[in-house]
């Protein structure tokens, strides 16, 4: 009993005393927040610029936002699906992991995945027209375009065409706004310029940038060229408009070089005349009409044209347009179409943008003297890329003899280069076993290189795509490298180990 009562003293005690040390903490702040004193404080009341001194920002801002909200009703972002076939094996059958022999009944079972993408498009006519990349609607089921309201509409396909990367969609909707279709020619470096569309699956994006350069190389080098800015474009871009400051589609945003799959500056768009004769075209006939004049270029480095004033002829295609103007080898052109001609590049992308069956002026100059012919452009015949007198390397001209043994050397004519840097790729198929021992993440198709003399290029490297062109085999490869121009810029998609970049050839 005694002990119990120390025990109770003993407890009280302590409580006591806790209680006391609670109520001191209480008391001298030591458990709750003291009160404090409100800080005093004013924030700024003026910005640290008057508006009037900076008048012409101000303006400035104000007419891109003008020109911001009248053109993002007419851009629009594509959203596409495909099925695809997924082949899953069954459960495992109680008898084949006694015994280890496969059932004959027990079959991989098929079931249906849907993948789906996005892009960007611009309408362009008031029925309801929409341009954007061929790529972006490459073999998918099902097309869907929002619109900048919210509001999706189903599209169908008019027509595509992979080499220029280009598609015509059509929507039911009667009140969209269009854009017009700029001319690309008049653009010059350094113009201010905006890239719409919906990089990631962010709408309506705007970035600013400005005109970098014109005429750069695209995958198809017989129809028009790319016009490169430094506006962000980035995955989801594709098919967007690049807009000059009058609201006018200048551009199709198509493609972009990075070592890391997002932007770092150099982008590239078709040229919207390119566009307008592929539209119109794919319009009438549901497909593109190439048109073709039937020359070679002379490349000579000794002659002044190759500075930038014309195109010598080589040699001229038997019953091409070129012939029934009477062209003749050696002839300059200066002028096409009423349009100075400095380069081959040049002449190809304005016979490119031509109309077909109608008087065209060429003028030459001849022996020194300047005179003009004329003829009408035809539509370019199925195998001119294969059979016209631009050889391809490794390919004998056709229209000219092979140069018989100790006769005199002549002066070399375009694409006709022994030497080309591009036949010194070897390339094997990628296999599954090839993939899993070169670590590659998955979904990488195309070829490994086995051998190349290129710096840009190395030993294992997987090249899927070049200037855009999938490459699934080495058939595609070599049909790719076969239709390029040796002494022009090609950008090479590619994996190398688990990265994905592009890296640009220049021979």
């Amino acid at each position: 009993m005694k002990n119990f009562l120390k025990f109770l003293i003993f407890v009280v005690l302590v409580s006591l005393g806790i209680s006391l040390l609670y109520d001191y903490r209480m008391k001298h702040g030591g458990l709750i927040e003291p009160v404090r004193t409100p800080e005093k404080y004013s924030l700024a009341t003026a910005p640290p610029v008057d508006r009037k001194e900076v008048g012409t920002l101000e303006q400035f801002n104000r007419e891109r936002r003008t020109l911001v909200s009248n053109v993002i009703p007419s851009v629009v972002s594509v959203k596409t699906s495909k099925k695809i076939a997924v082949r899953r094996q069954t459960a495992l059958d109680p008898f084949e992991f006694f015994f280890g022999t496969q059932r004959q009944f027990r079959n991989p079972k098929e079931e249906a995945m849907v993948q789906n993408s996005l892009g960007s498009g611009v309408i362009v006519t008031n029925e309801g027209h929409i341009i954007t990349n061929s790529h972006v609607v490459d073999q998918v089921d099902e097309i869907e375009v929002q619109l900048w309201d919210g509001r999706t509409k189903k599209a169908r396909l008019i027509g595509s065409d992979s080499q220029v990367d280009l598609a015509v969609l059509k929507i039911d909707e009667p009140s969209v706004k269009a854009l017009k279709l700029g001319d690309s020619d008049a653009v010059q470096a350094g113009d201010l310029v905006l890239a719409i569309g919906n990089p990631f699956g962010f709408e309506e994006t705007v970035t600013e940038g400005i005109i970098s350069s014109k005429g750069r190389p695209n995958r198809d080098d017989s129809f028009g060229n790319y016009l490169q800015t430094d506006a962000a474009i980035n995955p989801g871009n594709s098919g967007g408009p690049l807009i000059n400051l009058s609201g006018e589609v200048i551009g199709i945003n198509t493609a972009i070089i990075s070592r890391t799959g997002g932007n770092q500056g150099i982008g590239f768009a078709i040229p919207s005349n390119t566009v307008r004769v592929a539209l119109e075209s794919l319009l009438k006939k549901g497909r593109i009409i190439r048109g073709y004049l039937g020359v070679q270029a002379q490349v000579n480095p000794q002659d002044p044209t190759e500075n930038g004033e014309g195109v010598v002829v080589g040699d001229v295609v038997p019953g091409s347009p070129a012939a029934d103007a009477h062209l003749q080898k050696g002839d300059v052109i200066r002028k096409f179409n009423g349009r100075e001609v400095r380069n081959f590049q040049q002449l190809r992308s304005l016979v490119a943008q031509a109309e077909l069956n109608k008087k065209i002026d060429v003028q030459v100059v001849r022996d020194g003297k300047a005179l003009t012919v004329s003829t009408e452009l035809r539509e370019q015949p199925p195998d001119y890329a294969t059979a016209r007198v631009i050889p391809r390397p490794g390919q004998p001209n056709p229209t000219n003899p092979a140069p018989q043994p100790n006769a005199p050397d002549t002066t070399p004519d375009q694409d006709e280069n022994n030497d080309n840097p591009l036949s010194s790729i070897r390339v094997s198929e990628l296999t599954p076993e090839v993939a899993k021992r070169l670590d590659l993440p998955p979904g990488v198709r195309g070829v490994v290189v086995d051998q190349t003399d290129l710096p840009q290029l190395q030993r294992g490297d997987v090249i899927e795509e070049i200037d855009q062109q999938p490459v699934n085999s080495v058939n595609d490869f070599n049909k790719v490298i076969s239709n390029l121009d040796p002494d022009g810029t090609h950008i090479f998609s590619m994996c190398r180990h688990r990265v994905r970049s592009f890296v640009v050839v220049r021979p």
